[in-house]
């Protein structure tokens, strides 16, 4: 291949790396690749890129002569310094209007940070989440691109073309400015941490108090995945518990080591939620499961000292228990959404970046680890209202909610007294109950206020008396500071409902 052929080119032949080559070369594409690593590069070379339209180089000088101008560089490395390292050594090969994106899981001030300082060079930079997971990259993924609009114009013939179709639209949208993409990326992580909690938590119930055994566990999983319920991660769960280990003869599930890792970004989603202002209670609680499920070794000795609850074998309703699993869950999962959703809309007011949560919503619905039927309802919320404050109040929701809150406790409260860990669920219950509350027991925690000098108190009463209850200040008034915008968003939902 003679240089300057090529229509992409990517850097990093780690897993995901190699896949979105293959991807990128089966849709029509002519793809340069570097590795830091010679041999990677060569054994890819003679491997998988056999006989394809793929170049690879062994300097980053021959990398980039190989590519067609405008040069668009994808990165896939380690996020954090290896990211900062490839760029130095990247950008002054590269001329004005070229791209650089960076396709791994970065922090999204980190890509604010390299946009900008890239910016003064004319080079563009795009931060894009990629989520899919390695068989997502290599069929088409979920991707969430984020930097100047210039940029998105340069790169989106390849990626809506790559990228997951559902329903003939492609699962990747421009998502907004400099940090954009991987901020989506991030909250999208969070997201899917909560989801396999909750999965988890639905698993242990039936387990633990149900009795349910592998096949039973698979079949029940299976027949839900017919269903609200219906998603990747619900059907790759009733997989799993068909799988039998070949050593044991045992189902997988009951050999695998209880202990969970995490990456950084649902510690970030955390971190950036308590900076805004936001509860996303649900995702908490899942980081916080993953972390005590860390630490193994403390937890058998401990299991070993500490109380167990003295409670009977559970002889109730199986089905019904079976029933109220399955509503705690689906419930669970739109109050998890409905945080998702709402930091993403407050973060994109913080930094200005215009999100759109229905296109958001719209390109998670394939490629993606948490693709779900229950996403188009998602989209169809916000078409309905795209300033919805919170999910829970479009009406579709709070008729689920409403059909499915007492199966909801019922499952929450017999895990509690049966010593289950339900951390996910409860937490999304409590938030529930405590969103839905006009008054909350927070007064408490407020110290009174001094009373005012007599001849002071009065002339407020007589001031009271002629002002009119609408020209006082809201919280004069009884009632909660809310932004006006905001506000307005809520009375428009009043009146919708009231009609």
């Amino acid at each position: 291949m003679t240089p300057n052929q090529c229509d992409i080119g990517l850097i990093g032949l780690a897993v995901m790396g190699e896949n979105l080559v293959l991807n990128m070369e089966s849709k029509g594409f002519s793809v340069a690749v570097f590795n830091r690593t010679t041999e990677v590069t060569d054994k890819f070379a003679a491997g998988r890129g056999r006989n394809k339209n793929i170049q690879p180089t062994r300097t980053m000088e021959e990398f980039v002569r190989a590519l067609k101008r405008p040069r668009k560089a994808m990165i896939m490395v380690k996020a954090g310094a290896p990211v900062d390292a490839v760029i130095n050594q990247l950008a002054p090969l590269l001329e004005k209007g070229d791209v650089i994106i960076d396709g791994g899981n970065s922090l999204f001030t980190d890509t604010q940070r390299r946009g900008k300082e890239l910016e003064q060079s004319g080079i563009h930079f795009v931060g894009c989440g990629v989520s899919g997971g390695e068989e997502g990259a290599l069929k088409g993924p979920s991707l969430m691109p984020g930097g100047s609009r210039e940029s998105w114009e340069i790169i989106a013939p390849i990626f809506r073309k790559i990228a997951a179709q559902v329903e003939g639209e492609p699962c990747c949208r421009y998502m907004g400015p400099d940090g954009a993409g991987h901020y989506v990326k991030m909250v999208h992580n969070g997201i899917e941490y909560g989801d396999i909690q909750l999965i988890c938590e639905a698993y242990a119930i039936l387990k633990d108090i149900a009795g349910m055994d592998a096949p039973e566990l698979a079949g029940t999983f299976a027949e839900w995945n017919k269903g609200e319920l219906d998603s990747y991660l619900i059907e790759i769960t009733s997989q799993i518990f068909r799988k039998i280990d070949p050593e044991t003869g045992k189902p997988l599930v009951d050999v695998i080591l209880d202990k969970a890792g995490q990456k950084g970004t649902g510690i970030w989603t955390l971190q950036s939620a308590i900076k805004q202002s936001i509860v996303i209670s649900t995702i908490n609680a899942a980081v916080e499961a993953r972390v005590i499920s860390s630490r193994k070794e403390e937890r058998v000795e401990a299991s070993k000292i500490l109380p167990q609850p003295k409670v009977e074998k559970f002889e109730g309703d199986r089905a019904h228990l079976v029933d109220a699993v399955r509503d705690a869950l689906y419930a669970s999962k739109i109050v998890s959404y409905a945080q998702g959703m709402e930091l993403l809309g407050t973060a994109s007011t913080e930094y200005r970046w215009n999100l759109n949560l229905g296109d958001i919503a719209t390109i998670w619905r394939g490629g993606c680890i948490i693709r779900a039927k229950f996403l188009n309802r998602i989209v169809e919320a916000y078409q309905r209202d795209p300033m919805l404050p919170n999910l829970l109040l479009d009406r579709y929701f709070t008729d689920i909610i409403e059909r499915t809150q007492h199966n909801w406790r019922i499952a929450v409260s017999t895990a509690v007294l049966h010593g289950v860990a339900v951390p996910a669920f409860s937490a999304s219950l409590a938030y529930f109950d405590s969103y839905r509350q006009a008054r909350l027991s927070s007064r408490i925690k407020n110290r009174p206020k001094k009373r005012p000098h007599r001849k002071r108190q009065r002339r407020i009463t007589r001031v009271n008396r002629v002002a009119r209850p609408s020209r006082l200040p809201r919280q004069a008034r009884g009632l909660p500071y809310l932004s006006e915008s905001r506000a307005t968003r809520f009375r428009r939902i009043l009146r919708a409902r009231a009609v």
